[in-house]
């Protein structure tokens, strides 16, 4: 008995150093793919609009995502900005290399799913408060007392996306009115209507995609 239990401890032992180690390794294959150098031409085609110091901020936005949903593993991960979601939606137009890089970050293929194509509105708001917190962790901040917006959640309103998601820290104005955009500091919050636009409409709380299986 005593045997065995030996052989099962050191079989654990080994299957979560080699976790560990896939999950270093997939994190460094997604920090070391050019996404600047495959999808550049792409995303300017996109967005004429933005410079390309603005389109390496939106690649740093993409690398950013895909390392939430690594951590993540197979749960939602919602989109929480439409430039962003503009660059996934051209890598995923080459589908091969798509196909391959999917492999070496995550270990399968990592599908974009639509917000009309989740199951439920609440899978919608559990994705994005699964971003907000894996965002902030990622950026050492506080998710239920943030004092900045993670990349993700400030870039469209940096880079002036027309169409883009708007993210505040604080959601009540001087007036006391929700201002136009989404009320980020409330996500971390847990509630029922934590994620929900200033209309109230759960539908609101992401950026319309996510990824995941």
């Amino acid at each position: 008995m005593a045997k065995f239990l030996l052989a099962a401890a050191l079989i654990l032992l080994a299957w979560m150093g080699l976790r560990r180690w896939q999950g270093r390794h997939r994190a460094s294959y997604i920090d070391r793919y050019p996404f600047q150098k495959h999808l550049d031409a792409r995303l300017a085609a996109r967005h004429p609009e933005l410079t390309s110091e603005e389109r390496q901020a939106v690649f740093a936005g993409l690398l950013d995502y895909f390392h939430l949903c690594r951590s993540a593993g197979r749960r939602q991960v919602a989109m929480p900005s439409q430039a962003v979601d503009d660059a996934w939606h051209e890598f995923i137009l080459f589908t091969r290399r798509y196909q391959a890089f999917c492999q070496g970050a995550f270990g399968r293929f990592l599908h974009h799913t639509p917000a009309e194509a989740m199951r439920s509105p609440g899978e919608a708001q559990e994705g994005i408060r699964r971003a907000w917190r894996l965002a902030c962790q990622r950026e050492g901040i506080d998710p239920k007392a943030p004092d900045r917006l993670p990349r993700l959640f400030a870039l469209d309103a940096q880079l002036g996306i027309a169409g883009g998601f708007v993210y505040h820290l604080n959601c009540m104005t001087g007036k006391g009115n929700t201002p136009d955009g989404y009320c980020a500091s409330h996500i971390g919050c847990g509630g029922g209507s934590g994620c929900s636009s200033d209309g109230g409409d759960s539908s609101g709380c992401s950026g319309g995609c996510g990824g995941g299986d």
